[in-house]
């Protein structure tokens, strides 16, 4: 049996859960997430708590056990809570600016760059070398931030490019220190 997959999901106050044969709809103050599921999983409602069991003891039902309780719980999460990632932009003259919900970045290019923010994602530019990505679905907040960093990741030598907040840059010495040995 999943260790992840065995624990229950409290449904905190204001969330509601449906499940439908083979669809889970989650609907809380935030907003709406639904998700589908496998045969290999049984997803039981009682009150205020959400048990996932496998439908037998295979190795590929304890397997989806435990994915299917995560992303469960991450939609509970996202609806009252919500998930959010920070974005630090380094280098000089490297910026953001957020008009409506289109990002735009200058990242060292000659030309500058514009991120369409999908349905269901909001930013904000705190200041112009910090942008934080929030919305109700960990997966889509989760991308985007990834393909907003893959713009220009950060390099090693002097650390510029754009980094998670929480992300540390392993530095390497430069031409001038490996030279002076």
């Amino acid at each position: 049996m999943s260790r992840v997959g065995k624990l229950p999901i409290t449904v905190p106050q204001g969330v509601k859960v449906a499940i439908n044969g083979g669809l889970i709809n989650v609907e809380g103050p935030k907003g709406k997430l639904s998700c589908p599921t496998r045969p290999e999983v049984v997803i039981n409602m009682e009150e205020s708590t959400i048990k996932v069991l496998p439908r037998d003891e295979s190795k590929e039902s304890n397997s989806f056990q435990g994915l299917y309780r995560q992303l469960v719980n991450n939609m509970v999460i996202g609806v009252s809570k919500g998930f959010s990632k920070t974005l630090i932009i380094n280098g000089v003259g490297f910026r953001a600016d957020l008009k409506a919900n289109i990002l735009t970045l200058n990242l060292g290019y000659s030309e500058l760059i514009e991120v369409v923010l999908p349905q269901g994602i909001t930013a904000t530019v705190e200041n112009p070398n910090r942008v934080t990505i929030s919305g109700i679905d960990k997966q889509l907040v989760g991308q985007t931030c990834a393909e907003i960093r893959s713009l220009r990741e950060p390099e090693p030598y002097k650390g510029k490019g754009i980094r998670y907040e929480d992300e540390v840059i392993r530095r390497k010495a430069g031409k001038t220190a490996s030279a002076k040995k």
